[in-house]
């Protein structure tokens, strides 16, 4: 979805449509593990997970599901006219509710919070989101998610 100024803050309070499933299984969270160096038996090793703990299996690490949410804003936020670029601009309150096993698909949803200009061409976007996990009704993590959005011009 495309909007210009106008109509993003029309969407302030809005629910917007979810980002596409994606699938989390062991590959994913293997990589995760040798990527980062942590390489907790709670997320390598399927069978000590099973036998040792109280999730029934391998979950993924928190940071790896939180690591999700740009493939998800890709998808899920609106794309505004005008602008040039936009930049991560960090979480509030980030929370990790409920562990995601492997095997589980998650998605991510956003609800624009408030628009808050900054100058010379920019804004900050303030997204309530969170990531739920397919067939579980606490989500995965919830969090304020901030995006700095630049233009070519003052707004």
């Amino acid at each position: 979805m495309t909007v210009n100024l106008d109509q993003l803050h029309e969407l302030i309070g809005k629910d917007l449509a979810p980002s596409s499933w994606i699938l989390v299984d062991q590959e994913m969270i293997s990589a995760f593990g040798r990527l980062t160096g942590d390489k907790q038996f709670i997320h390598m090793d399927p069978e000590r997970a099973r036998d040792a703990t109280p999730f029934g299996g391998t979950i993924a690490h928190g940071f790896l599901t939180l690591s999700l949410a740009s493939r998800m804003a890709l998808e899920a936020q609106p794309k505004i006219q005008g602008q040039t670029m936009g930049v991560n601009y960090g979480f509030d309150r980030i929370r990790f509710l409920h562990p995601v096993a492997s095997g589980k698909r998650v998605r991510g949803r956003f609800s624009l919070s408030e628009i808050l200009p900054r100058g010379r061409g920019r804004v900050l976007l303030n997204y309530a989101f969170s990531i739920e996990i397919e067939e579980e009704e606490t989500p995965a993590l919830s969090a304020q998610w901030l995006t700095l959005i630049y233009f070519e011009e003052d707004i």
